[in-house]
């Protein structure tokens, strides 16, 4: 082979390693945590993950949690509607596997939404090492605010930025604002605690699609507008861990 062939192979493999490398860096990976079981994980990972589809965004949806509950509803979209109707791939893995897979992942999707394990720390401590950003769901309870200090502890040693998303929140909830004094990084949107959310799950959708105009779908949208502007500020390098 020639000097100059093997100075053009040369600069085509670093173009093309550049070219994937600008390919990861505009997918986002989202990982829902909590390490308390009932938190509604699963129900925000999928609402998300619809919700970012319906605006025309490529969305992998990856299900590391051992009950399986995100591939169970996947599973039920696909058998009623069909797969070109779920817009979201979902895959189920644990492990070792994990990382590998969300970078395989990163030059396909524009959102990678993972739905971690309440008590596997090391697949959850796995999913969030490689996150642009971590939600936590909290519901408005003492234990549930115990229960986000590992998370947030992690996120912080590891410099992963977070959010917590006050989730299942009653109608004039009076301990609120006494659980939620000291906390940091709240997102502004809170979900409430509407039946409409499980009625629409059960049957393999979203609220966004089951009743887009009611209160409840009005809350993802703007759940996922506050973090999409989020993750812009993240990428951009002005957010503070």
């Amino acid at each position: 082979m020639s000097y100059c062939n093997f100075s053009i192979m040369f600069i085509i493999s670093y173009k093309i390693l550049l070219l994937i490398e600008n390919l990861m860096d505009d997918c986002c990976t989202i990982t829902i945590s909590q390490q308390k079981g009932g938190s509604g994980k699963t129900t925000i990972a999928a609402h998300l993950a619809v919700s970012l589809s319906q605006m025309n965004k490529r969305v992998a949806a990856i299900d590391i949690d051992p009950q399986g509950s995100l591939s169970r509803w996947h599973g039920i979209r696909q058998e009623r509607y069909g797969n070109g109707f779920t817009g979201i791939n979902l895959i189920s893995k644990a492990g070792w596997k994990v990382q590998n897979e969300i970078f395989s992942l990163k030059t396909k999707y524009d959102y990678i939404i993972i739905d971690s394990p309440p008590h596997n720390e090391t697949d959850a401590k796995t999913a969030i090492r490689t996150s642009d950003l971590v939600i936590i769901p909290m519901q408005p309870s003492p234990t549930d605010l115990w229960a986000t200090d590992n998370t947030t502890s992690f996120c912080k040693q590891n410099n992963i930025p977070y959010q917590i998303l006050l989730n299942r929140v009653p109608p004039n909830s009076k301990i609120l604002p006494t659980l939620t004094k000291n906390l940091e990084n709240i997102l502004k949107t809170t979900i409430g605690n509407r039946v409409a959310f499980s009625s629409s799950f059960l049957d393999g959708k979203c609220i966004t699609e089951t009743q887009p105009n009611s209160p409840a779908a009005k809350e993802i949208k703007e759940l996922v507008n506050e973090i999409i502007t989020a993750i812009k500020i993240i990428k951009s390098g002005q957010v503070a861990v």
